[in-house]
């Protein structure tokens, strides 16, 4: 295919890449875009599918696209095999070098681990702290972005705080409990429900439930002493009043939830409006239907008493047994109806946590751990996407943005997805590993399938001799035992 039948977005009807990767030409097409409302507005992950813009993470494994993208009739005779081998060789040495990655950041993690089994045996100055918990943040983001998850804005983060619930939870979070947080997520999609509804007499109906297929959540508390002084600041309290304060607010945190640490969790199928759940210091309270139904029930108890025991109180001198016998009855009544709002916040909790129990992924290093497989797993998937084309098609830089709408619509048309395909970082890698080189006038030169192996395999051999050594400049290891 010549460059300018790209550039003048027409395509030849002859044997090239996008006529074998069935008939995929429509080059006249475009995305959809975005109204110059939905544009300026801060967040839309709450949009239906339709309105919402795209992700980058392509939902298809990378088996799937092996399988495909190796088809023989796809290739000239005999290179649909060693496009295979490449592949594989790619997917290996991608996997390795974020191996490599984790090296530095599980190290830079450990000082921040609430789940180290561990000797601690290095010691950090409180500016050496701050240093590696802006690099743990800073990388752990970076792997999430490579992952491609889409990020929340700390500011845009109230906005999903919905008072809508899936689980018929109310649930508050006081964002200030933070020094830092981050939130990702990733696969904005819909899932099926069933329920039954007194109006449908009884019947099964189904429904839809927008969920975020991955939920990531990165979080430091604030230190203890930073939240009494803007209790004292904010509230005009004096420091054992906003001591008092801050512990009541703390009190329901795990007595090993310390402040110092670095918590990570990755949650499954969260219902976006349910998200205030995955928080550690959630509060449940209680809807508006909950307070009438519950003050009603406790109003006419407690009322109903009181008419009944009033008699008897006047009896008081005459028979002062019968009358501390009501007094007795209603409060009775009164530590009831108590219990009964107690119990009904005690629900709200159990529902909560059993929820949470099944949506809960991975924890800490163990979240490291999967977001590095995932974005090596979404780099090898654009890699194979770009060099398909790349391997078989004379192209230039100016041809960029077709061959990204020609990716992005194989996409749709084969697995019926619609994503932002990331071009030019897919291009950068197979340039800066000698897989695809760039000329002065623009155009790519691509090594054949059987080069690109071997190019990997030289790759491979040279990796031991350049691997970086992780050598942390903070802190110092201690002589003796550790405390």
């Amino acid at each position: 295919m010549a460059s300018a039948d790209f550039a003048a977005g027409r395509l030849q009807r002859r044997e090239g890449l996008f006529q074998r990767l069935a008939d995929l030409t429509d080059f006249e097409a475009k995305p959809a875009e975005l109204s110059e409302d939905a544009e300026h507005r801060p967040i839309d992950i709450l949009e239906p599918d339709d309105t919402r813009k795209r992700e980058r993470f392509i939902p298809v494994t990378r088996f799937a696209l092996l399988d495909r993208l190796t088809k023989p009739y796809l290739w000239p005779a005999g290179q649909a095999a060693e496009a295979r081998r490449f592949f594989r060789y790619l997917d290996y040495w991608r996997q390795q070098q974020y191996f490599a990655l984790l090296l530095d950041l599980e190290q830079t993690y450990e000082a921040f681990s609430p789940d180290s089994d561990l000797l601690m045996t290095r010691s950090f100055s409180d500016d050496e702290r701050e240093v590696l918990k802006h690099r743990v943040f800073e990388g752990v983001e970076a792997l999430l972005e490579r992952a491609n998850y889409e990020r929340i804005e700390p500011s845009n983060i109230e906005l999903i705080m919905t008072p809508d619930s899936h689980y018929g939870l109310d649930l508050f979070v006081d964002m200030k409990e933070f020094e830092r947080i981050s939130i990702f997520y990733r696969g904005a999609s819909n899932r099926k429900y069933e329920r039954r509804r007194l109006r449908k007499f009884l019947r099964k109906e189904e429904f839809d439930v927008p969920i975020f297929q991955r939920l990531f959540l990165m979080f430091k508390l604030k230190p203890v002493e930073a939240c009494v002084e803007e209790a004292m600041r904010d509230l005009k309290l004096s420091r054992d009043a906003a001591e008092t304060y801050v512990a009541k607010a703390r009190a329901h945190f795990p007595k090993s939830m310390n402040d110092k640490n670095i918590y990570l969790k990755l949650f499954k199928n969260i219902p976006r409006t349910d998200v205030e759940m995955i928080f550690p210091n959630t509060k449940v309270r209680f809807r508006p239907m909950d307070k009438l139904r519950l003050g009603v029930t406790a109003g006419g108890g407690i009322g109903m008493g009181a008419a009944g025991a009033a008699g008897k109180v006047a009896l008081l001198m005459s028979n002062p047994i019968a009358a501390l016998g009501a007094l007795a009855g209603l409060g009775g009544i009164a530590a009831r109806q108590a219990m009964g709002f107690l119990n009904q916040k005690q629900r709200y909790m159990v529902i909560m946590a059993q929820n949470l129990y099944f949506h809960t992924m991975a924890d800490n290093r163990g979240v490291i751990l999967k977001i590095a497989a995932r974005g090596a797993e979404e780099d090898v998937k654009e890699e194979m996407l770009l060099y398909s084309v790349l391997a078989k098609e004379k192209s230039t830089r100016t041809d960029l943005p077709s061959i990204d709408l020609a990716i992005e619509n194989y996409l749709t048309r084969t697995f019926g997805v619609k994503i932002d395909f990331e071009i030019d970082d897919a291009l950068d890698r197979l340039i800066r590993d000698g897989i695809v080189v760039e000329k002065p006038d623009g155009s790519f030169v691509t090594l054949p399938p059987a080069e690109a192996a071997k190019h990997i395999d030289a790759k491979w051999d040279l990796f031991l001799d350049h691997l970086p050594d992780p050598v942390s400049t903070e802190g110092y290891e201690f002589e003796g035992r550790p405390a």
